[in-house]
């Protein structure tokens, strides 16, 4: 018998080659001469096939889904804009295999309807064992192209059941996967060439939901010690690496530089300065939110609170304040479940603070007061003190200034107690804001100095932006509006330096205001619009609402020093 490609020498063929294994086995079989074209279909990425035209099929996009559900489920009524049919889509996950299988359930079972099918998938415990047609199923379909998989790349499927996130990169997998940083890249490269994973950015690794759940099953099949030390490994990952990326985000609100929990895991991306930390943490704020949560599912309290108060600064910097608040939520209930008073008290002053920024000032003075008399039963004069100041915001953005100045320069006695220098920088310009809002000028201009030295001598840059950006709203008040403009556009440099949204909106508004007082309307108007845009992305709807109604006043009177201004004290 002769060679495979003997039997088409000479011919101009179509070949259609159906599930190939690999390029080895497809290349003999290619005729040797021109005029001839082979179709492949594989469950791998066949990268070392050369002179070939790759075409990878994705899932549907949401019409297509919708349209095929429509048109086999052949019911009468039943169109590609019903609900119920976009509902089952999305079940799918757009997969088609999925969507033939629930498609043909609905033709052959007249009885059914696509909502209740819908209704029976949003509750099902195994979405999987749902989608089949008579011996044929999703989960079927899964464990032949597993099976193709080697003995480390199963593993590795398997253990990304227990990752709680959306998607992992290499360090992530080599700690789920007890492995060292090249056998996690050569694995998830092997899971992505099998369609296990997609890469929708370089090094970043996603599984279909149904793929996912899949993984899941394996999981929950297998020895659950195995699994548990897999979550425990990822934990410990997440919980070590945020904390090293959360060292380099500077804070408004805690004063304590939190120590690296235990030793270090073996394998950390490089987070050596403050970009690669924002990064590492944008990247990943997804599954810390979600590490968070399996922390407290499965008891780990130190993991739910440490992780929680890791990225908070950033958090709150970046204006994400519904997942900071969530994950402080989370971090207090595993918390109190656990007994856990230090715990609870972070946890509480973190979300006093996002509390107050968001309008909600008496839920912010409650927590910040539950946070101190914590403090105050463990004897932590450090937390007592990043607690009063923390106090002493809330009560003066309620109004109450006598009872914040008394929080704040308790804080500022105690910070000097303990000769904390931060500390006492943030207490003194937290104060000076209250001496000006009660028009006590000098003693502001002076507390937002000292703090201004204090923050510069131990370089402090929030610190140094914060109490510079306060001391401009004093010279503003004093009628001193070009010093306001010097030390405004100071702060915004910082601000835009650490990255931080807030700062930079809050300078932005206090220079718009002060460029309106020196007759500088055009840049005035460009300043308030930068801040007004800021604050949009941030969602921060109470000082949206201030800026509208500075520009509104710059139009109407043209920057009328007369005006009084409240709304931009940092």
């Amino acid at each position: 018998m002769g060679e495979p490609r003997d039997y088409v020498a000479g011919r101009r063929i179509l070949l259609l080659l159906d599930d190939a294994a690999s390029h080895e086995q497809v290349t003999p079989l290619l005729p040797g001469a021109g005029g001839s074209v082979v179709l492949v279909t594989s469950r791998r990425r066949l990268t070392a096939l050369q002179d070939a035209a790759v075409v990878s099929l994705d899932v549907f996009e949401r019409a297509e889904a919708t349209a095929l559900l429509a048109r086999l489920a052949g019911r009468p009524g039943l169109g590609p804009d019903d609900e119920a049919v976009a509902e089952l889509a999305r079940l799918c996950g757009y997969l088609p295999l999925a969507i033939g299988m629930l498609a043909r359930q609905l033709h052959h079972h007249p009885a059914w309807t696509a909502a209740g099918l819908a209704a029976e998938l949003t509750v099902a415990v195994d979405r999987l064992e749902l989608m089949r047609a008579e011996n044929l199923s999703v989960a079927a379909a899964f464990d032949l192209s597993y099976r193709d998989l080697a003995p480390g790349q199963q593993r590795l499927f398997q253990r990304l059941g227990v990752h709680p996130g959306t998607d992992i990169d290499a360090y992530a997998a080599a700690a789920l996967d007890g492995t060292d940083l090249a056998t996690a890249r050569r694995h998830l490269d092997s899971l992505y060439d099998h369609h296990f994973l997609t890469e929708p950015a370089r090094g970043r690794y996603r599984a279909h939901d149904l793929l996912r759940e899949h993984a899941r099953g394996l999981a929950a099949a297998d020895d659950p010690a195995d699994a548990d030390a897999a979550v425990q490994r990822l934990l410990d990952y997440y919980l070590y690496t945020s904390t090293a990326a959360g060292r380099h985000i500077e804070v408004r609100g805690t004063t304590v530089r939190r120590p690296l929990p235990g030793d270090p895991p073996p394998i950390v991306p490089p987070l050596a300065t403050t970009a690669q930390a924002v990064a590492w943490l944008d990247v990943e704020r997804a599954n810390l939110r979600a590490a968070v949560e399996r922390a407290a599912e499965s008891r780990r309290t130190g993991h739910a609170t440490g992780i929680a108060a890791a990225i908070s600064g950033f958090l709150f910097a970046r204006g994400h304040w519904d997942q900071g608040m969530a994950l402080q939520h989370v971090a207090l209930a595993a918390a109190r479940g656990a007994g856990d008073r230090a715990g609870q008290a972070g946890a509480l002053n973190e979300l006093g603070i996002l509390q107050r920024s968001t309008g909600g000032f008496p839920s912010a003075t409650a927590s910040h007061e539950q946070a101190l008399e914590l403090y105050r039963g463990l004897d932590d004069r450090l937390g007592q003190a990043g607690a009063l100041d923390q106090l002493g915001r809330a009560q003066r953005e309620a109004g109450a200034y006598s009872a914040a100045a008394a929080s704040h320069q308790q804080a500022l006695e105690l910070y000097r107690d303990l000769d904390h220098q931060a500390g006492q920088a943030l207490a003194l310009t937290n104060l000076g804001t209250v001496q000006a809002r009660t028009g006590d000028y000098p003693a502001a201009a002076a507390s937002h100095r000292r703090a201004q030295r204090i923050a510069r001598d131990i370089g402090h840059r929030l610190c140094q932006a914060l109490a510079t950006g306060n001391l401009a709203v004093v010279r503003m008040r004093t009628g001193d509006y070009p010093a306001a403009v010097t030390n405004l556009t100071r702060a915004l440099g910082i601000y835009s330096a650490l990255g931080d949204r807030l700062g930079q909106a809050s300078a932005l508004t206090n220079l718009g205001e002060a460029r309106s007082r020196t007759g500088q309307y055009q840049a005035a108007a460009a300043s308030s619009r930068q801040a007004l845009d800021i604050f949009r992305e941030l969602g921060d709807r109470r000082h949206q609402a201030c800026v509208i109604a500075n520009l509104g006043v710059m139009q109407a009177r043209g920057g009328d020093p007369a005006r009084p201004w409240q709304c931009g004290d940092q």
